[in-house]
Parts: C-alpha cells; sequence; structure tokens
C-alpha cells in the first residue's frame, strides 16, 4: 500500500491528543493530512516523488523521529521532515538539522509557527519535484535521440510523439515496417515511462507455433492438457507491474484475439485450466507490419480489437521516407561496428554516398544496419533492391519519382548529412560541400535547412 499523492502532510506522534490538536491545525489551514501514532513502515509506503512532507515527534517508542529522518532520507533526501521537540531534545534536534531534517518545533510552539514551516516546507517540495521533472525530461529527450537517431521531420515528429505517449499509461499500437525498429520505439517508450523499473516482457506472437500461443501468453494450471505437469506463469502475469511488448499481432488466431479483448477490457488474466481470475497492471504495447483495418474488413482481424488497440497508434516512417537521414544513421552504426571490432574508422566516399541515398532500403534500419557493419569490417558496400517493403508484400521500385526530383532530394540529403557532421562555421561546410558561401545561404533556404542551434556559424564566416 502506498500514500495517496493527495496527501500532503504525514503527521506522526504517540500521544494522542497532540497528535488530534495539530491535526486539527494543519486541516483547518485546508491541508491534506494522514496522522499515524508510529513512524515503523512510512519510508515503504511513500514513493520517491511523494509531494508532501512528514511533520514527526523525537521521542516515540519503537522507531523515534531520528530513525525515521535516516530512513525516509535513504529513499529521498530532499523529502522535507520537520521534528517536533521536547525542551531537553534540542541538542539532539540540532543534531537532526545537520543530518539533514528541514526544521524543529520546540514544545510548546504557537499553531503559526507550525503552519508557517509546514508552508515553506512544501513550496521547497514543490520546487524540488519540478526540478526533477525538468531534468527527467532533457535526459529522456537525450536518450531518444541517442536511440532514435536522425534530424528528419517524420523522425523529430516521431520522437515527440513517444515523448508524449511515455507519461501516459495508454495501451499503444507501433505500426511499421519489417525492420523499421519496432521493438526499439516498444522498449523507449517503457524506459521512459513511470513503469521503467517494472518488467519489459517482449514476445513475437509471429514465431509462436498455434499449439502453445495461449500457453505462452496466459499461462497454464497442471493438467489443463496433455504434458502440462505444473504450473506456468504466462507473459502477460509475468509482466505485472511492467509492459508487454506483443510484436507482429496480426499473426494470432481469432480465438486467441477473443481472449486479448478481455484482457485488455478488464485487466485479468485467467491461467489454462484455471478458474481464478489474476488481476493485471501492466501496459500493451502491440505491433504490426500489416494495415489492420484492412485486416479487419477481411476477417482476419477482430474489428473490436482493431479499434481497442489503435487508439494511441505510432507509425514509424520508413527510411526511404527519410532520406537525409541515411547518410547520419549509416555513419553512426558503422562508427559503433568499428569501435566493437575494434578497428580504424572508415571515411564514406562521394560515390558511396551517392549509391547509399540511391537506395530504397526495402529492409530499413536492418538492413542498413547490415551494411555499415560489412563497411566497418572493409568489406564491399553492394546493396540489392530486390526485397519487397515488408509492409504489403509489394516490390519497392529502385527510382521513385522524376529526374529533378531525385537530383533535389539527393542534395538536400548530402547538405544534411555534412550538417550533422561538425563544422566551425559556414565557410567550412562551404569548403566540404565544395560550393561558394552565398550558393550554401541559398540552398540552406531552399531545403529548409539550417546551420547550427545558433548564430555562432554566421558570425564566423
Amino acid at each position: 500500500m502506498t500514500i495517496d499523492n493527495r496527501i500532503q502532510v504525514v503527521l506522526i506522534d504517540d500521544d494522542p491528543h497532540l497528535r488530534q490538536a495539530l491535526g486539527q491545525t494543519l486541516d483547518l489551514a485546508g491541508l491534506k493530512i494522514l496522522a499515524l501514532s508510529e513512524a515503523k513502515g512510512l519510508a515503504g509506503q511513500l514513493e520517491r516523488d511523494w509531494p508532501g512532507v512528514v511533520v514527526s515527534d523525537i521521542r516515540m517508542p519503537g522507531m523515534d523521529g531520528l530513525e525515521l529522518l535516516s530512513e525516509l532520507h535513504a529513499q529521498d533526501p530532499e523529502l522535507p521532515v520537520l521534528l517536533i521537540t521536547g525542551h531537553g531534545d534540542v541538542p539532539l534536534a540540532v543534531q537532526a538539522m545537520r543530518a539533514g531534517a528541514y526544521d524543529f518545533l520546540e514544545k510548546p510552539f504557537a499553531s503559526d509557527a507550525l503552519l508557517d514551516s509546514v508552508r515553506r516546507a512544501l513550496a521547497l517540495r514543490r520546487l524540488v519535484l519540478d526540478n526533477r521533472s525538468l531534468r527527467l525530461a532533457l535526459s529522456d529527450r537525450n536518450e531518444l535521440s541517442t536511440r532514435l537517431v536522425g534530424h528528419s521531420t517524420p523522425m523529430l515528429r516521431l520522437r515527440e510523439q513517444i515523448g508524449a505517449l511515455a507519461a501516459t499509461k495508454a495501451d499503444v499500437l507501433i505500426l511499421g515496417e519489417t525492420g523499421a525498429g519496432k521493438e526499439v520505439v516498444a522498449r523507449a517508450l517503457h524506459d521512459l515511462s513511470s513503469r521503467r523499473n517494472g518488467p519489459f516482457v517482449a514476445i513475437n506472437a509471429g514465431a509462436l507455433a498455434e499449439s502453445v500461443v495461449e500457453s505462452e501468453l496466459f499461462g497454464h494450471e497442471p493438467g489443463a492438457f496433455t504434458g502440462a505437469q505444473k504450473r506456468r506463469i504466462g507473459k502477460f502475469e509475468f509482466a505485472n507491474g511492467g509492459t508487454l511488448f506483443l510484436d507482429e499481432i496480426e499473426s494470432m488466431s481469432l480465438d486467441v484475439q477473443v481472449k486479448l479483448l478481455r484482457m485488455l477490457q478488464e485487466r485479468v488474466v485467467e491461467r489454462l485450466g484455471g478458474n481464478q481470475l489474476i488481476p493485471l497492471d501492466i501496459r500493451v504495447i502491440a505491433a504490426t507490419k500489416e494495415d489492420l483495418r484492412q485486416a479487419a474488413d477481411q476477417g482476419r482481424f477482430r474489428a473490436d480489437l482493431y479499434y481497442r488497440l489503435n487508439v494511441a497508434p505510432l507509425r514509424i516512417p520508413p527510411l526511404r521516407e527519410r532520406g537525409e537521414d541515411v547518410l547520419v544513421l549509416f555513419q553512426h552504426y558503422a562508427d559503433e561496428a568499428s569501435a566493437r571490432h575494434g578497428l580504424p574508422p572508415h571515411e564514406l566516399q562521394p560515390a558511396q554516398r551517392a549509391l547509399l541515398l540511391r537506395h530504397t532500403w526495402p529492409g530499413n534500419v536492418r538492413e542498413l544496419q547490415n551494411a555499415a557493419e560489412r563497411f566497418a569490417l572493409g568489406l564491399e558496400l553492394a546493396l540489392d533492391n530486390s526485397e519487397g517493403n515488408g509492409a504489403a508484400g509489394s516490390k519497392i521500385e529502385t527510382v521513385s519519382g522524376g529526374l529533378s526530383e531525385q537530383v533535389e532530394n539527393f542534395e538536400k540529403s548530402l547538405i544534411a548529412a555534412e550538417l550533422a557532421r561538425s563544422h566551425s562555421s559556414v565557410r567550412s561546410l562551404a569548403e566540404a560541400l565544395g560550393i561558394p558561401r552565398k550558393t550554401l545561404h541559398d540552398k540552406l533556404r531552399k531545403h529548409g535547412l539550417n546551420f547550427g542551434d545558433s548564430s555562432h556559424g554566421e558570425e564566423n564566416e
């Protein structure tokens, strides 16, 4: 059991009369309080980011105020703890202040003194939690940029959507072609959520035999079927308190889809061969490479399950829609591979860059990683455009759009890739591209690109 975040003050005193009097003072001031007669077990009921303050007497049977202070600060050193002292306990209280107590009040004290100290402590607590939230948001943004590399508009939009959805409790449906990075996105949603300390359980429904999929997901009791000799905990139950990532959901049979729908609606699971309903606290992230709406229209996927899953969809753009990211991503993975193999990094030559930018990447990021690994090992950069796109099994053409459009995209991709490298000035960027600065300015405006995040490049021309 955890203490409700609406509670602003936890008051602890073993004297029932004083506890009642102090509780009335705080209550009349409009503060939501929880009054306790002992301190034991309190730390385990407070989450680290609980937004309140603790007011405690020092002299109490069992756990005293100093022991409580130590236990609370082991969990959160910035939690304000106010101590109430008798006249003889003042030296002890001063010692506690040095140990991190927010304030101490010597008996007898005026009600206004208590209220003033509590209000100041609450204001400090709000400031601390706001700063934590800001630091976490900045950290999350940096982490997302590291996991999902790219500066293209589709990737910027995807990172924004992940950041917004991660903070919610909503189930998510990830849409993307084979190799686009659906599990990477699912892990990011989990790691940036309040469930980050819970389990992340990934299962590929398409890789499970029809005969075992229900047992894998829901678990079973002994004797549920031939060969079921002991209880098995299913993936749903195993993911309790965390996130379940269910890839290739389109491959599930209609019978399993019915049970999945029930679990999503009622948040309970029933093991095969059992009668007990087990409550679940999980977030489900499903992923598919198919158009589930079309599959539902064709009777291959339940329409009610589709609408239940499609509340918060996330589409991962295929690599062919992220032209300016290709060279940045390739160099990123090539450098990683070089470091992993203990090899010096290789520099892409203009002809190799052109080859990468012309390719349509039917295998998406997975294919690009494979090519970057080969490049890092010094092998030939050979690309095959004969694969399908994975979304609907259709063929991806090597050349798309007219010649003028291809030239424009190629030019933008080259400039964007050079922008991603370190350049101290517009002059060095223009020299790397082999064009005059005036031409570079015109092309940056034309393609909607910017030099850096500040004006220092313009000043250092």
